[in-house]
């Protein structure tokens, strides 16, 4: 994988990406050639319209990235991937048109566009045609070897089977540090020359999965095979990589201290992030207004109780702060003392339902962006009364709170909404890698997946 700006990005995908960036451009080129000489314009060099064309190519490629064009599902099912480039494909149009009214003549013309649209398509699902096939061979894959073979090398095998795991296993090495688990692995004392034997078989990555490492690391062996130039990662880090998320499984203190993240040089890009909440919340609620107060209206009319309600959450270094939200419940719903929410929650009122389903309930957190107690990208603030919980239950939970909690968040938009000790647990892999690896660049990939969540919310309770 291509590690950018600390986020791994699959190679083939990244391949992928550049080939559609290009070709939305050569299509926005064509699209304004051809029209140009519908109506008897001249044609100018390429060099008098780069803003047009790279405004276009740019933004519908951020609309493809929204929806999920470069999923599992899309990368591996061509019908699958033609209805998310069309959805894309619809929401570049209402990208360009915001972008054209803020600043016009950024873009393309209307017909102009509409062309390029249409070329658009065609070239992407050929792209996909031609070099889809070719992005799932063992070409584009790496050559893995794990040194291990028991519970923790098994993963590794478990994560080989996946339709688009990135890698293919050649082989496994027992280390004698444990039980069997793996049974085709080769025994360490066949291989006379083990840095030998990884070159032979054409490895490009050497993955250590030992179930013990105290005094049983074979430094030796790692030396050579490193000297060789293939790569050598523990589990912890391999995992990391392959799942996007930090392994409770495998994951150790001196692993989070010595690894590379949680960064101190964020201090920049945590000054762009306020003032990226600041002015966006700032527009957010003067945009949403006229909605949120006509879904209150409606909250009062649907069943008894106040239209907002406050309820405190645990956020930055562990500070408790008060949330607002558009009730959804019934009143009584804690009566009892707080509970996770359920599947098809009863207490859910029918306004609820729906507003819960499209997110509406959650517009007014922008003011609790607009007074800095979260962010918009950052892990979901839980209740005190979870938070006391959880901590006695899972390690390193307090690590979430080093980063200001959000509306939505790298949870959010790779696990399905979750209510239970477990989910949680799931959760916090995926908040600990968001700590870890923090940059704007993922806050962007975040806001912009968020709208695939709401498109085709599968995880919304």
């Amino acid at each position: 994988m291509f590690r950018l700006f600390k986020h791994y990005v699959p190679h083939a995908v990244l391949l992928l990406g550049f080939f559609d960036l290009a070709l939305l451009g050569l299509a926005a080129e064509i699209g304004w050639v051809w029209r140009a000489h519908e109506i008897g314009m001249e044609v100018d060099p390429l060099s008098q319209r780069p803003l047009p064309i790279i405004t276009f190519a740019l933004l519908v490629h951020m609309a493809m990235i929204a929806v999920g064009v470069y999923g599992p599902d899309s990368l591996q099912s061509l019908r699958f991937a033609a209805a998310r480039l069309l959805v894309a494909i619809s929401l570049g149009v209402i990208f360009l048109s915001v972008t054209y009214f803020i600043l016009p003549g950024s873009t393309l013309w209307r017909s102009n566009s509409l062309y390029a649209m249409g070329l658009s398509i065609v070239f992407l699902i050929a792209n996909r045609i031609i070099l889809g096939g070719l992005l799932g061979t063992t070409a584009f894959k790496r050559r893995l070897m794990v040194l291990g073979a028991g519970k923790r090398a098994q993963r590794v095998q478990v994560l080989s089977e996946r339709s688009d795991a990135g890698f293919v296993l050649v082989g496994f090495v027992a280390m004698n540090d444990g039980p069997l688990v793996v049974e085709e692995a080769i025994n360490r004392d066949a291989i006379k020359n083990l840095a030998k034997h990884v070159e032979n078989l054409n490895v490009t990555e050497v993955v250590l999965a030992l179930e013990e490492r105290r005094n049983a690391l074979p430094l030796n062996d790692l030396l050579r095979i490193k000297t060789t130039g293939v790569h050598v990662n523990d589990l912890s880090t391999f995992l990391e990589r392959e799942t996007g998320r930090v392994d409770l499984d495998t994951v150790n203190p001196s692993w989070l201290i010595f690894s590379d993240g949680f960064s101190a040089g964020r201090r920049i890009s945590t000054i762009a992030k306020r003032m990226f909440d600041l002015v966006v919340s700032s527009i957010l609620l003067l945009l949403t207004a006229p909605i949120i107060l006509l879904f209150a209206l409606l909250v009062k009319l649907d069943s008894k109780g106040p239209a907002f309600f406050k309820q405190e959450r645990v956020g930055l270094y562990g500070q408790p702060f008060e949330i607002i939200k558009l009730r959804s419940m019934r009143i009584d719903a804690e009566v009892d003392g707080a509970q996770w929410a359920q599947k098809n929650d009863p207490r859910v009122t029918r306004l609820g339902r729906f507003i819960r389903k499209v997110r509406i309930d959650e517009l007014p957190q922008a003011w609790s962006v607009l007074k800095g107690d979260m962010s918009f990208v950052g892990p979901r603030p839980e209740r005190p009364e979870f938070v006391a919980d959880l901590e006695t239950k899972m390690r390193y939970y307090n690590e979430r709170h080093m980063v200001k909690p959000g509306i939505t968040g790298w949870a959010q938009i790779n696990y399905p909404y979750g209510a239970s000790v477990e989910d949680a647990r799931h959760k916090l892999e995926y908040d600990l890698y968001y700590a870890k690896n923090y940059t704007p660049f993922l806050d962007l990939l975040i806001i912009l997946q968020t709208l695939r969540v709401v498109l085709w919310p599968d995880g919304a309770r």
